[in-house]
């Protein structure tokens, strides 16, 4: 331990807790064990949690000093007597303070457990002071067991851990368990200022809160950090010493800088960044109190009033509270979450200013998203929902007559394979079929008369999805048979679309359309044209091929396959024989 530790030690040591109410912000535990040394219901072990420095270590002291103090009264120990100044200084030979980091073996617990019944020296309680308990091995941890279970009468163990998740369940399960929560910055800033009077120096209000906020609610640490202070400043400390002292900016300089990307000036901000390392302030340091004015300003912008300040003093709330109107929460969030993010990675390279100089400039970069937000949900409403519009298939104008019923912009479903079984549900003739009575609300866009055929079918091919379309697209002639007949008729040789379209829910999807673009009733038909001469199937093998060493067919003389080029759009890259091992097998 080098020297500025030694003195640490020493101050921390000084100004420790003696007694239940000398404890900063731990009131809930000081009275429950006050009642139990009171009722005498006092319990064989006790385990206490908590963050670094809030007092776990000392309650345990001052447990053990109300317990064997033979001048205590009411739970509140003489702090005088030979015993008292024995136990604060840990040189009590029946309370014995045990680092579970150094004697965590299952050796060290059986040397324990042989000591356990050897009766007390000069005290009524043997206690046994176990700090960092999380640290002792599984081993360790089940030789205790039967001890902790069923000590001598006069023996006590009290635990104490920050991680208390690592303990196992049959520990925990025989201890009584008190939580330590953080300290507020006001009663360490207070502890603080009665540490300043004692030693005779004159620390202002400012700087005092800068260190608790410093120590992030823990006691011990702020006491080592104003300990170092005390040794660096002058008689007058202020609350620029200690801004030397840690390498942070000073408020204002940070709201110079925050200023500045609230305004879009990616300039200044970057020239009060540069102004605030040059004066010393300490890369990390000034990304952690940006970080820190981020997240005030969400807590702001939350509305959370009463939730105390980390980056800077109470006399900036208002100036933050400004900042945090003009920005918005949206903007807030994603400029926390923008700075976090260099943060991270600031810690894995060499180059963590430039890192922080491009979340900086990306910040003032950022859009006002609060109005973004606003502008989204306007347009929702006008739309009547609330998170995107949609465009319909077909658009209708309106017609003056009378109002109609909108039409779903729903798209029907993908036709599927001629091969597939097919389905034996009745369709949904209210939501596939119009009425007859309601076809004439409906402002028909194409008269249904001959020479309308090519601009019906345009219509249809646009109205549908694109499987269903490209399909309809290999019509060769649209003919309008009668007065609400309507023929589309494919060449010989597809056949296999016209069976697609041919099956029941795609025809009473087509002539729902149909009447939406003509206003009437349609009746839909398929045929084939007689133009072209389907190609007979070849009766030839393979294997007869092979062998009268004939050349392969080309794919575009098979049915099938011209077929498939047509509808999926396909071309043949080469023609592979099928192997096969019977003379008869293989036929086409």
């Amino acid at each position: 331990m080098n020297e500025s530790q030694e003195h640490y030690t020493v101050l921390a040591r000084r100004f420790r807790p003696n007694t239940f109410d000398e404890v900063i912000g731990q009131d809930h535990v000081a009275q429950a064990l006050r009642n139990a040394i009171r009722s005498g219901r006092v319990a064989h072990a006790y385990l206490f949690t908590g963050a670094r420095g809030v007092g776990k270590t000392s309650m345990a002291r001052i447990l053990a000093k109300a317990l064997n103090c033979p001048e205590a009264s009411d739970g509140i120990p003489c702090n005088q007597c030979d015993i008292c100044r024995q136990i604060s200084t840990g040189k009590d030979i029946d309370v014995l303070e045990i680092d579970g980091a150094s004697n965590r073996g299952i050796d060290d617990v059986r040397s324990l457990r042989s000591n356990v019944n050897v009766k007390s020296m000069h005290s009524a309680h043997k206690i046994y002071i176990i700090d960092e308990v999380h640290m002792l091995t599984k081993e360790a941890f089940n030789a205790l067991l039967k001890t902790l279970e069923e000590p001598p009468s006069n023996v006590m163990f009290v635990f104490c851990t920050t991680e208390p998740n690592k303990l196992p369940d049959t520990i925990l399960s025989r201890c009584q368990r008190f939580d330590f929560g953080t300290i507020a910055t006001t009663n360490i800033a207070s502890r603080l200022k009665q540490i300043a009077q004692a030693e005779g120096r004159v620390v202002t209000d400012a700087a005092l809160e800068m260190v608790a906020r410093r120590a992030a609610g823990s006691m011990r640490d702020s006491q080592s950090l104003f300990d170092q202070l005390l040794a660096f400043g002058e008689e007058n400390i202020a609350e620029t010493d200690v801004h030397r002292l840690l390498g942070t900016a000073s408020d204002e300089r940070l709201l110079e800088i925050v200023s500045a990307l609230a305004e879009r000036h990616q300039g200044a901000a970057l020239e009060s960044f540069a102004a605030a390392l040059d004066e010393g302030v300490q890369l990390s340091e000034l990304t952690d109190q940006l970080l820190a004015v981020f997240r005030d300003l969400m807590v702001i912008g939350a509305g959370a009033n009463k939730v105390d300040l980390l980056s800077m003093s109470e006399s900036s709330r208002d100036a933050l509270k400004l900042l945090a109107d003009r920005w918005g929460i949206q903007t807030t969030l994603a400029c926390l979450q923008i700075l976090a993010d260099a943060k991270g990675r600031m810690q894995r390279t060499t180059f963590g200013r430039a890192l922080a100089e491009l979340a900086l400039v990306r910040i003032a970069m950022l859009e006002d998203l609060e109005n973004i937000s606003h502008i989204v949900q306007a347009i929702g409403q006008q739309t009547g929902t609330e998170s995107a519009i949609q465009a319909r298939p077909v658009e209708r104008p309106a017609r003056e007559e009378a109002p109609r019923e909108p039409i779903s912009s729903s798209k029907p479903p993908a036709p599927e394979s001629p091969d597939a079984p097919e389905k034996k549900s009745e369709p949904n003739h209210e939501s596939s079929q119009i009425e007859p009575e309601n076809v004439e609300s409906y402002a028909a866009r194409i008269q249904f008369e001959a020479g309308a055929e090519d601009e019906i079918l345009s219509q249809i091919i646009s109205g549908v999805d694109d499987m269903l379309g490209s399909q309809i697209k290999q019509v060769k002639k649209a003919a309008i048979s009668g007065p609400n007949r309507l023929d589309l008729a494919f060449s010989k040789s597809y056949s296999f679309l016209k069976r697609s379209c041919e099956r029941r829910e795609v025809t009473d999807q087509l002539t729902k359309l149909l009447s939406e673009i003509t206003g009437k009733q349609v009746e839909l038909t398929f045929s084939l044209l007689d133009d072209e001469p389907v190609p007979e199937r070849s009766q030839e093998t393979i294997s007869d091929r092979k062998t009268a060493s004939q050349p392969l067919r080309d794919g575009d003389e098979d049915e099938f396959v011209r077929q498939v080029k047509d509808l999926f759009g396909a071309s043949v890259e080469r023609v592979v024989p099928i192997q096969s091992t019977d003379s008869s097998a293989g036929k086409e």
